[in-house]
């Protein structure tokens, strides 16, 4: 991890820029060198993968799966917790390479629920409210949450925005379907807005963001302060610099970075198949998804699409 001590405040940039776009955390993948590359299409805000304060706080193997560097910003460091110490002992540590710390309130899978973090913390306002004062007492790096509609109750979903609020977050995510709903259902943008109108402090959106367009359309039906995209920029890195599909120069720009990262060939592997998926045809998509190495991988988008490593 480097430091730099020129990092660009997050609330700077809410109070220049009306419409902020941000990557959301996702596992194994919003890592350094795929961050890296979002940076070259105007993305304003870049979320790591979420961790667990818990074991991040007293492992040194997994505080080394957190990667930064001088143009690593700005970056938000997204940590799954129930316990304020063990977050603000975690914050503490890579406060000196965040711009910002963000509490995982919206994970929706069983195993986080089962271990009392994520989607979990919607029912539990003081619990966060422990965590947040936890946070600022340790840290001067802005701090937010992410959240999900409630499954049952919007109005326990005001509720821990309007204490988070006063505990001195300095913004909200919200995406806004529940943690049992699919990812092909519609978004719930009256709550999105509703929680928009709760709170003064700025509110990004997440879900269902794949284009210019879907953006457009949350701002006009929310009129929040950013949105957060996660699937979509997988498929297409530049979408939110106007691009239809992923251009094969930003493929190649991700090959480089993630050689240059040591990225495992698995994370590799997957994060092409997502950006060329349009590109391919049906046969070739299946023999591309079947290779077995790096060397392989590298070979194939050489021989097709003059994709080349050029370290």
């Amino acid at each position: 991890m480097v430091y730099n001590c020129n990092r660009r405040s997050i609330l700077q940039l809410f109070e220049e820029n009306p419409r902020l776009n941000v990557c959301a955390p996702m596992v194994r993948y919003s890592k350094g060198a795929f961050r890296e590359v979002l940076r070259d299409y105007k993305l304003d805000i870049a979320y790591t993968p979420m961790m667990l304060a818990d074991v991040f706080k007293s492992s040194e193997y997994a505080r080394r799966d957190f990667t930064t560097n001088d143009s690593d910003c700005p970056v938000v460091v997204q940590f799954a917790a129930h316990d304020p110490v063990d977050l603000a002992h975690a914050a503490q540590i890579v406060a000196p390479f965040a711009d910002g710390i963000d509490l995982n309130c919206g994970c929706p899978q069983k195993w986080a629920y089962k271990e009392k973090i994520g989607a979990y913390l919607s029912d539990k306002p003081e619990i966060v409210q422990d965590m947040v004062r936890a946070v600022k007492a340790a840290v001067n790096t802005p701090c937010s949450i992410k959240i999900r509609k409630h499954p049952t109750d919007i109005r326990k979903t005001v509720d821990l925005v309007k204490r988070a609020e006063m505990m001195g977050i300095d913004w909200i995510t919200i995406h806004g379907r529940t943690r049992h709903q699919k990812s092909t259902e519609p978004i719930d943008y009256d709550t999105i807005r509703l929680v928009k109108e709760t709170v003064s402090i700025p509110v990004l959106a997440n879900g269902s963001i794949f284009s210019l367009q879907d953006a457009s359309l949350m701002y006009e039906r929310t009129g929040v302060d950013g949105v957060m995209a996660a699937r979509g920029l997988l498929q297409n890195p530049a979408f939110f610099a106007g691009y239809s599909h992923t251009p094969l120069e930003c493929v190649e720009k991700y090959v480089n970075y993630a050689i240059a990262y040591g990225t495992p060939t698995f994370i590799f592997h997957h994060h092409i198949m997502y950006m060329m998926d349009s590109l391919m045809s049906n046969v070739e998509r299946k023999t591309f998804n079947c290779l077995p190495s790096m060397p392989a991988i590298l070979d194939h988008l050489a021989y097709h699409y003059n994709i080349r490593c050029t370290l």
